[in-house]
């Protein structure tokens, strides 16, 4: 990307000190150790503020809500507060600044990564770190157990892993997070790939749909039947991901972004037979998520969005997404998933899952509402209850009831 010189800027309160709030995150760390480049490019200083994720909700939650100005660059999660900061005006409106800049590459953007930093029509983020869902499985374990192949549909990982279960005692078939709020980002590729949705074309609550039941039978009975012993319902991804990689299960699904756990000798005891693979086909298909798990936006009551937008339209530019993507962050720019450069350091069964997964990718993994934290216990409450080997099917219409109150609220 072209950097020009530039001091102050049109706005009334310009200044020449970008400041900027990103979260801890490797991508973060990689472009702290770019900025002299584009300091020294625009004459631009860049102060960072660089917060845990909880420390950056506080801030945000305290200083956007405030009107506080001294935020010009705001590094946040577009489906877990996109439409809340949207809806309250807190994001400035970047879509003549990114269609306008020749070198920034709109178009070059994924679909459903930037329709999710999208707000009425309006882009209002851009993504720049990207997670779709795979499946990780053991090569040895499919190998002994006289599987050529990691199953391809929904059927076939349900075979597959009560017979490597059957074959390996203490070993369980499968594992994903199982915590009411945690598991509804991973239940969301089942959902889809059943055919169903959080919600319907109309907006209404859709978690009792057919497809929908069938999911959470289908999620829950495997975990339940298939998963480790003793399971507990409060998994995130950090205790599934312990149990994957101390050689205790055949399968798991999870976000590409975390797979080095996997294969890292120092993190997991299986790293030399992990597998990779796209998501297996339901009813409706693979469906797998594919998301901006993180993005960067304007503060509206900045009083510097010019230098604002150059900011990110460096640090999400094309030069520095490929930079990133090389040291293993995954970005939503088509053109660095085509690069051999862009692949080059992952896994070539890790690019090829990743590949589906842009082509049928659904651009959400959890509701799409102002206060999700809320939403997803409402719906995440079926996966505990089919788990458990409660009726599924009830616990889908009774939180289809409850989610549609929450919906009903919401639109006051």
């Amino acid at each position: 990307m072209t950097l020009s010189a530039c001091g102050g800027g049109e706005d009334s309160g310009a200044s020449d000190t970008v400041r900027v709030t990103l979260v801890n995150h490797v991508w973060t760390e990689n472009i702290r150790k770019a900025l002299p480049e584009f300091e020294q490019a625009t004459g631009l200083k860049v102060e960072v503020t660089q917060l845990g994720e909880d420390q950056l909700s506080d801030q945000y939650n305290v200083k956007l809500n405030a009107g506080s100005r001294d935020i010009d660059v705001m590094m946040y999660r577009p489906l877990q507060e996109g439409q809340l900061f949207a809806k309250n005006k807190y994001l400035a409106d970047l879509t003549d600044k990114a269609k306008e800049s020749a070198d920034f590459g709109l178009d070059d953007f994924q679909e459903t990564p930037l329709g999710a930093t999208t707000y009425e029509d309006k882009v209002v983020g851009i993504p720049i770190i990207t997670e779709q869902q795979v499946l990780y499985y053991r090569k040895d374990l499919l190998e002994k157990s006289g599987f050529a192949a990691p199953p391809q549909t929904l059927d076939e990982l349900k075979a597959q892993a009560a017979k490597i279960e059957a074959d390996n005692p203490g070993v369980a078939g499968f594992v994903s997070r199982t915590g009411k709020a945690a598991a509804v980002t991973q239940f969301s590729s089942f959902l889809y790939s059943f055919g169903g949705d959080f919600v319907d074309a109309s907006g209404k609550a859709a978690v009792n749909s057919d497809a929908a039941k069938q999911a959470y039978a289908y999620y829950g009975g495997l975990l339940r039947e298939h998963g480790p012993a003793n399971i507990s319902t409060d998994m995130s991804w950090s205790e599934a991901m312990a149990i994957f990689t101390q050689g205790q299960a055949a399968f798991y699904t999870e976000a590409n972004s975390l797979y080095k756990n996997a294969t890292d000798p120092a993190k997991s005891k299986v790293s030399e037979t992990v597998g990779f693979a796209p998501f297996p086909a339901g009813p409706a298909g693979s469906k797998p998520y594919n998301i901006p798990s993180w993005g960067l936006a304007v503060n509206e009551a900045s009083e510097n969005q010019s230098n604002a937008w150059k900011f990110i339209e460096w640090a999400a530019g094309k030069e520095q997404t490929l930079a990133q993507q090389k040291a293993g962050v995954p970005g939503a720019r088509t053109s660095v998933w085509e690069n051999p450069e862009g692949i080059a350091t992952y896994p070539k069964d890790m690019a090829d899952a990743i590949t589906v997964s842009l082509a049928n990718g659904v651009g959400h993994d959890r509701p799409v509402v102002e206060r999700v934290a809320q939403a997803r216990e409402i719906v995440g409450q079926p996966i505990v209850d089919a788990i458990t080997g409660q009726d599924a099917a009830a616990a889908a219409d009774a939180a289809n009831e409850g989610f549609q109150k929450f919906l009903d609220d919401e639109a006051r």
